[in-house]
């Protein structure tokens, strides 16, 4: 959970990116939604403040319309694209800080098994489906994910997936469980994702499942879902896009450095899976004001926003309400809050677009969680200060992010 933290229409994921395009009507419109945000600041200012979450969910910025897993979830969307706040009361993803393995595909080549993953068995092939690239699994089909080393102890998984548009598979589209090979014992959980269904099976609890309601079913087949999982030790959080379906104090997920994930396709197009992304990151810092007490600043990837857009996604807001309830508890912390993007696109607009994100999320804290405005600054770096290489999906990944700075 850059889970929107992929590509394509359908697919809004994401983190800070910058949009390729880079005529003078985008930039005019960029710098225009970078006023409009800081006027909004003003005038909300002088109105009673509400938790009314106008704001969306994070997102991140490519060339096409690609984005990452923790991406947007048309679920939450209503009419005029408003969202009704209620409908992620429970959703408190907070993905990884610290990218560990990042994949949306975009460097693969049709036809190919994906470079970073490991093959185990089975059928699994990129393939470009409107336009975007994606992994298809045409059989019962095991992969590895190698993180380079064993699973940190805090840390997070997100896998987008595209489930059968008829109903199919058993119990499990896509499964999951820490080790090469199966094992599902008390020491070592397996879960299991289905448009029907979540599960469990070992890990030291007795097997489960957890039906998805009825009416929410139909809406997680033949288009990308966000599976997510957050773990604190043995706390283990899962989530199908703003829904949380298990909430365990403890769980006996195996740390190791590789995580299989068994992806249940068939040769039938029609009950094909397809993976759109993958994003796994560790979670360094639990506190948002212990970070900026030992180091000054705190980076997120989860503030998600619109391909090219300034908006805020709804699975934002997990981020928002922990910036909003730190300056609430420490009243005299002011904050700068930077935005930043990878070099996607051309350095002017991504210097406008990062500067007119930075100023959503001030006018978010302000507008919707009462935070005085005067507490918070705001500044686009563009991609002037990558945090590392933008050599590949993965760094441009880590790349598209919000830093909160201390003042």
């Amino acid at each position: 959970m850059q889970v929107s933290r992929f590509r394509g229409a359908v697919l809004a994921m994401a983190l800070l990116a910058a949009s390729p395009a880079t005529g003078a009507s985008q930039l005019g419109s960029l710098r225009k939604k970078a006023e409009d945000a800081k006027k909004k600041v003003e005038e909300s200012a002088k109105k009673p403040t509400g938790d009314t979450a106008k704001a969306k969910g994070p997102d991140s910025t490519k060339a096409s319309t690609a984005t990452t897993p923790a991406a947007t979830s048309a679920t939450a969307t209503k009419q005029e694209g408003k969202v009704d706040p209620k409908v992620w009361d429970n959703y408190d993803f907070i993905p990884g800080n610290k990218v560990i393995f990042y994949t949306d595909f975009s460097e693969d080549r049709v036809g190919n098994f994906a470079r970073g993953l490991k093959y185990v068995g089975g059928q699994l092939d990129v393939v470009e489906r409107d336009g975007v690239k994606m992994l298809r699994s045409t059989a019962r089909s095991t992969l590895l994910i190698p993180v380079g080393k064993k699973l940190p102890q805090r840390f997070t998984l997100e896998i987008d997936v595209i489930a059968p548009t008829e109903s199919c598979c058993g119990y499990e589209v896509i499964a999951f469980e820490g080790g090469a090979e199966l094992d599902r014992g008390d020491g070592s959980a397996e879960a299991h994702w289905h448009s029907n269904v979540v599960g469990m099976i070992g890990g030291g609890i007795p097997n489960s499942e957890v039906a998805h309601p009825e009416v929410f079913q139909a809406k997680l087949r033949g288009q990308v879902a966000h599976v997510r999982v957050l773990m604190d030790s043995g706390y283990f959080k899962m989530f199908t896009n703003e829904r949380r379906m298990y909430n365990i104090p403890q769980l006996n997920f195996k740390r190791d450095s590789v995580i299989r994930v068994f992806v249940n396709g068939n040769a039938d197009e029609n009950v094909s899976v397809f993976v759109t992304g993958i994003r796994v990151a560790e979670s360094e810092t639990d506190v948002l004001y212990d970070a900026l007490a030992a180091k000054g600043r705190w980076a997120t990837q989860g503030i998600l926003f619109a391909t090219g857009k300034a908006e805020l996604q709804p699975e934002s807001r997990p981020v928002l309400k922990e910036i909003a309830s730190t300056l609430k508890q420490h009243t005299d912390l002011k904050i700068l809050v930077e935005g930043h993007t990878d070099n996607v696109g051309s350095a002017a607009s991504n210097l406008s677009l990062s500067d007119a994100r930075a100023a959503a999320v001030k006018a978010a804290l302000v507008a919707d969680f009462g935070i005085d405005g005067a507490r918070i600054t705001t500044k686009g770096f563009g991609d002037t200060k990558p945090s590392v290489p933008n050599a590949n999906a993965a760094g441009r990944a880590q790349n598209r992010r919000v830093e909160i700075v201390k003042q």
